[in-house]
C-alpha cells in the first residue's frame, strides 16, 4: 500500500506540471491576443486608431478622387467631340493657322477655278474637268490643313518635355507654378511658348489654373498633352508632390518619343515599298503616254474607257 502511494505521488506531480504548462502556453496567448491586435491597429500606417485614417491616407484618397473626376470629365468631352464634327474654325485653330474660315473657303474656290481653267486649256473632257476641279478645290486644301495640323502637333510634342522639365526644376528650387509657367512663356521655343503665354493671359482674365491649363489641350488634342493637363489639374485640386509627378511625366513623354521613333524606323521600309508599288500604275501610264500616245487613247476617247478610267 505504501509502495502504491509512493508511485502515485510522482505521477500526480507530473500531471500538475503538465496542466500548468498547458495553462502557461494557451491562457496568456488568449488573453494577450486582444492586446496585440489593439497595438497593431494603433501603429498601423492606415489607421491611427480603430477606423481612423491617417492624414496621408486621406490626402492620397483625395488625389485619387480628383484624378478620377478629371479623367471622367475629359473622357466625356472626348466622346462628345468624336460624335460632333469639328468646325473649320477650330481645325484652323488646332493647325496653328491665323487664317479665317472665310479666307480658307475663298482660297479653296480660287484653287478649284484655277484647276478647272487648266483642264479646259489642256482639252480635258468636261466631266473630268468638273471632277478634277471639285477634288482640287476641296481635297487639296483639306490635305494641306491636315499636314499643317500634324506638323504643329509634332513640333509641340518635341518641345513639351523640355517645358515640363523646366517646371520641375523651378518647383524644386521653390518657385510657384505661375512663375515657372511665366519663365516657359519667355524662354522655350515655339509653339510651346505661345501656348503657355495664352495660359497666363487666361489667368489674368480671372480663370483658375486648371481652367487655363486646359486651353493647351483644346489647341493640341493629344494624349501627351492630356497627361500634362491631368497632372496640373489634380495638383491644383488636391495638392501633392508636383515635381515628382512632372518628373515621371517627362520620362514617360521621352520614352513614348523613343518608341515612336523605333516604330517609324521599323516601318519605313514597308512604307517605301508600298509607295513604289502604288505609284507604278501611274508611272507606267505616263511612260506609255509619252512613248505611244495612241495606246491609252481609248481610255479618254471612248465611253467604255471613260467608265473604266
Amino acid at each position: 500500500m505504501t509502495g502504491v502511494q509512493t508511485c502515485a505521488l510522482p505521477i500526480c506531480f507530473l500531471v500538475i506540471i503538465f496542466v500548468g504548462a498547458l495553462g502557461a502556453a494557451f491562457v496568456p496567448s488568449v488573453g494577450g491576443s486582444g492586446r496585440a491586435k489593439k497595438r497593431i491597429r494603433a501603429f498601423s500606417p492606415v489607421n491611427l486608431g480603430p477606423n481612423k485614417p491617417t492624414r496621408a491616407a486621406r490626402e492620397r484618397d483625395e488625389r485619387m478622387r480628383a484624378a478620377q473626376r478629371t479623367i471622367k470629365g475629359q473622357t466625356r468631352v472626348k466622346s462628345i467631340r468624336k460624335k460632333t464634327r469639328i468646325p473649320l474654325r477650330k481645325q484652323l485653330y488646332q493647325a496653328g493657322m491665323t487664317l479665317k474660315p472665310v479666307a480658307f473657303i475663298r482660297n479653296s474656290l480660287i484653287l478649284g477655278a484655277v484647276i478647272f481653267l487648266i483642264c479646259l486649256v489642256l482639252e480635258v473632257p468636261l466631266h473630268f474637268t468638273a471632277v478634277f476641279a471639285l477634288a482640287g478645290g476641296y481635297v487639296l486644301p483639306r490635305w494641306y490643313l491636315g499636314r499643317r495640323k500634324k506638323k504643329f502637333q509634332k513640333k509641340f510634342l518635341e518641345e513639351l518635355p523640355n517645358a515640363v522639365e523646366a517646371i520641375v526644376r523651378g518647383v524644386k528650387t521653390g518657385l510657384p507654378l505661375n512663375d515657372c509657367i511665366r519663365i516657359i512663356a519667355k524662354e522655350v521655343k515655339e509653339p510651346v511658348r505661345s501656348e503657355f503665354a495664352r495660359v497666363l493671359d487666361a489667368q489674368a482674365m480671372g480663370k483658375s489654373m486648371d481652367q487655363a491649363i486646359s486651353l493647351i489641350y483644346e489647341r493640341v488634342p493629344l494624349s501627351e498633352v492630356n497627361f500634362f493637363v491631368v497632372v496640373i489639374s489634380v495638383q491644383q485640386q488636391s495638392g501633392g508632390n508636383l515635381s515628382e509627378a512632372l518628373s515621371n511625366l517627362s520620362r514617360v513623354l521621352r520614352d513614348r518619343k523613343k518608341l515612336q521613333g523605333k516604330v517609324k524606323a521599323m516601318s519605313s521600309e514597308a512604307k517605301a515599298s508600298a509607295m513604289i508599288i502604288g505609284s507604278l500604275p501611274f508611272m507606267v501610264a505616263a511612260l506609255l503616254r509619252i512613248v505611244t500616245p495612241a495606246h491609252l487613247g481609248p481610255l479618254i476617247t471612248t465611253r467604255a474607257g471613260n467608265i473604266a478610267l
